[in-house]
């Protein structure tokens, strides 16, 4: 069953982000994982997001997400990420 990875954020240091965003797709692909929604226009029909940009990422199963986030690779660019910005990482399954 797929799961996805939902983020959702606000980015506080551009340049850094940046480098994060070069290097995190390569490290999701190897995972057979692949991104559903990657920012872009938002518009909150109900409620208040707390954060401004949300990520949605669906991997084939929920073990090759968190394989993913554990893996070697995503944990060496993972600082670059939690320095730049702030907000929200989760893991839900499909359905």
């Amino acid at each position: 069953m797929a799961a996805f990875v939902v983020v959702q954020e606000s980015i506080e240091n551009e340049a850094v982000f940046n480098q994060y965003r070069a290097k995190a797709p390569a490290t999701i692909e190897a995972y057979g994982g692949k991104f559903l929604a990657r920012g872009g226009n938002l518009e909150v029909m109900e409620g208040e997001l707390p954060y401004k940009r949300l990520v949605i990422i669906e991997f084939p199963t929920r073990q090759d997400a968190i394989a993913w986030y554990n893996s070697s690779e995503y944990q060496e660019i993972l600082p670059m990420r939690l320095s730049s910005s702030k907000g929200i990482f989760a893991v839900v399954d499909g359905v």
